[in-house]
């Protein structure tokens, strides 16, 4: 079965090396909605997703409703296939991945909506943070592209978690996380998470994984434990206790150090000590590394656990602060694809619509940099908007309007050479200018 016409020939190469992940009909199919939902510049439902590709008078709703509900396909799988062409073609040969972990809730309304609670939000507003909706813990692999001064957050996996289940959101993770490390067998992979995600299910992780995450200012510390002493009994699991990250920060000799985070190079103040995390991470041993800023004279303003006992102090930092984009991504994927706008109710839509929201996120960011940059992107948007001075890099809005401008040439270029029509160059006008409205 051909491939619809309205999908560009360049968007269309990135689906194909995922293509593996469909049946042939069903790669049609997933191929229509990752362009309508590109597209499309208002309500990113699915009935939204067809009204973008232009298919609204060729298909039914049912069938674009069925691919989310019905259709055989797994989410982890096309994940994994997409973590393969991000670390193929925007990743050197034989690089470290670095791995950022978070969950973000989609509010969603309805008693019928699976998997929909009150839980904890942190961006709602107001001074109690929780709201109803699904809860995603996400997966992406942060890359350095040569065209953007920050690092971007390529989401690769995401599942659906909800309250009072057995598994909780560490352990959602950490399955996600060997699921990644085994299909990436052999590489190295370093992630980094926020201090909600510490616990028993992250001792397990594979001897290619390292996990750094911000340490609970109430969590306890315990010396190495001393070799076998030959008396009968057990031998010691522990050493002695340290105390919390503040015992350690009033009695730890730091030094001063440079480190790069959020796009500042910085001087600050780092210490660090190999330990036990004995509630976290049990008799693995561990890295608590300490900083503080220039300006600070006791105590800490960033304290750290890390598996990984090798990388030197600041480049722990900066690695750390790569969590960072995460967030961004998901606030850029509501504001340009409508991740969680989608009114699925049913369990298999509920579970497939936001990460097909996030997966489209990281096709646009691969097109983009496969098939769509230029060096000049940055300098026309200042030309059109030359209020932005400073403006020196393509932002992802940038990147979506330019595939958006792609997608509308390929769907209104007429089939056959021949002078197009007054109703054809109306609709290429109006399209042109709702994608650059956007």
């Amino acid at each position: 079965m051909l491939p619809d016409p309205t999908v560009p020939a360049s968007l269309l190469a990135v689906l194909e090396l995922v293509r593996g992940c469909f049946t042939a009909p069903t790669f049609q199919t997933f191929a229509a909605p990752v362009t309508g939902l590109i597209a499309q510049t208002v309500r990113c439902t699915v009935t939204g997703i067809l009204l973008g590709a232009g298919l609204t008078r060729t298909w039914s709703h049912d069938r674009a409703h069925a691919f989310f509900s019905r259709v055989t396909w797994k989410p982890d799988l096309l994940g994994i296939a997409l973590s393969h062409l991000v670390v193929r073609r925007l990743l050197s040969e034989g690089a470290v991945l670095t791995v950022t972990v978070d969950d973000t809730l989609f509010k969603r309304r309805g008693k019928k909506v699976f998997g929909a609670a009150w839980q904890h939000d942190g961006a709602a507003r107001g001074s109690r943070p929780v709201g109803r909706g699904t809860c995603f813990v996400v997966v992406g692999i942060v890359v350095q592209l040569p065209f953007l001064a920050r690092p971007v957050c390529l989401p690769v996996m995401a599942r659906l978690w909800r309250p009072q289940q057995e598994q909780s959101k560490a352990g959602l993770a950490a399955s996600m996380i060997r699921l990644l490390a085994a299909c990436h067998d052999g590489r190295h992979i370093h992630v980094v998470a926020d201090a909600a995600y510490h616990g028993k299910a992250l001792r397990a992780l594979p001897s290619t994984c390292t996990f750094t995450t911000r340490l609970p200012a109430s969590a306890v510390l315990y010396d190495l434990a001393p070799p076998p002493t030959g008396r009968r009994g057990r031998p010691a699991l522990k050493g002695q206790r340290l105390g919390t990250a503040k015992d350690l920060a009033d009695t730890a000799d730091f030094t001063t150090a440079t480190v790069t985070r959020y796009q500042r190079t910085e001087t600050v103040h780092l210490t660090a000590t190999t330990c036990l995390w004995y509630g976290s991470f049990h008799t693995r041993t561990v890295r608590i590394v300490l900083l503080r800023d220039e300006d600070t004279v006791s105590g800490y303003d960033l304290a750290l656990v890390t598996t990984d006992l090798d990388t030197p102090l600041p480049d722990l930092v900066t690695r750390y602060a790569w969590c960072w984009p995460i967030e961004v991504t998901f606030a850029e994927a509501r504001d340009l694809f409508g991740a969680g706008q989608a009114q699925s109710r049913t369990r298999h839509a509920v579970e497939r619509t936001v990460p097909f929201s996030l997966y489209c996120y990281t096709i646009t960011v691969v097109w983009y940099a496969l098939h769509g940059h230029h060096p000049a992107d940055a300098a026309e948007h200042r030309e059109r908007a030359p209020w932005y001075t400073t403006k020196a890099d393509p932002s992802l809005s940038d990147m979506v309007a330019k595939l958006r401008r792609v997608i509308i040439a390929a769907r209104f270029t007429p089939n056959s050479p021949g002078r197009p029509t007054d109703e054809e160059i109306h609709a290429v006008q109006q399209a042109w200018a709702a994608a650059s409205a956007a």
